[in-house]
């Protein structure tokens, strides 16, 4: 997930130069994440510089340059290639990225004479488990007991929806766990009949990736009944009730 800006590199005596690069990017753990940068206007680069700033520290990533081609420095060669090369426009990725990748990262097009030109992009790592349904019975025969739990880092939003019943009385709980996600889960009592089949969906987001959906479908609940005449001449009546077994649609 990113988002484009354009970064206004201010040297001096109204020396301006304009760097178009992400403000933020966003992956899942596991996923590669995709950084580039460009100088929009034409200058006499010598090497493109990728640092990553961790705790006001800035260490050198890997660099491009005409007489020296592509380097990938020491710490970083399993981790990060080019994608890209250009002295205007550079891109490199970082793969399956973890937690520890998270940070701010430059990109410098060091030019000659004027100095350096700046980009920066910030990364954030997330991660999302499919979510997953319970439906209960309640002691009304016309309500469901439904939740809907999701783990993720950081902590997701869950959704329960529900294109023609009403839910009521939710309640969200948040877990922390040991391992620094956090599982959330909704509760809510949905009122309807329960004669009828019907399909609630439940939905987990982290910040603004993609979300994930699953959908349930809750059956119908048949009652059957039977009789049959005693040895009093009393009728004598029997009646059950035939459910099936959740199905779940995945998004």
């Amino acid at each position: 997930m990113i988002s484009t800006s354009l970064t206004h590199v201010i040297l001096h005596a109204a020396l301006t130069a304009v760097v178009q690069t992400q403000q933020t990017v966003l992956a899942a753990v596991g996923e590669d994440a995709e950084f580039s940068c460009q100088l929009l206007d034409t200058k006499d680069v010598l090497q493109v510089t990728w640092q990553k700033i961790s705790r006001d520290v800035e260490t050198n990533v890997a660099t491009y340059s005409k007489y020296y081609g592509q380097r990938v420095n020491d710490g970083f060669n399993d981790k990060v290639k080019f994608k890209y090369t250009g002295l205007q426009n550079c891109s490199i990725v970082i793969r399956n990225v973890t937690e520890q990748d998270e940070g701010c990262y430059h990109c410098l097009f060091n030019t000659y004479p004027e100095g350096s030109f700046t980009g920066r992009t910030c990364f954030q790592v997330y991660e999302l488990h499919e979510p997953f349904v319970d439906v209960r019975e309640s002691n009304s025969a016309e309500e469901w007991v439904v939740s809907c739990s999701a783990t993720g880092r950081p902590a997701p939003t869950v959704t329960l929806s529900q294109q023609d019943l009403s839910f009521s009385q939710y309640n969200t709980v948040s877990v922390s766990n040991t391992n620094a996600t956090f599982t959330v889960t909704t509760t809510a009592v949905l009122s309807g009949s329960r004669k009828h089949s019907t399909q609630v969906g439940c939905a987990a987001r982290v910040l603004s990736a993609p979300h994930r959906e699953v959908m349930e479908t809750i059956p119908e609940v048949q009652q059957t009944s039977d009789y049959h005449i005693g040895d009093d001449g009393l009728c004598q009546c029997c009646c059950s009730a035939v459910g099936y077994s959740l199905k779940k649609k995945t998004r």
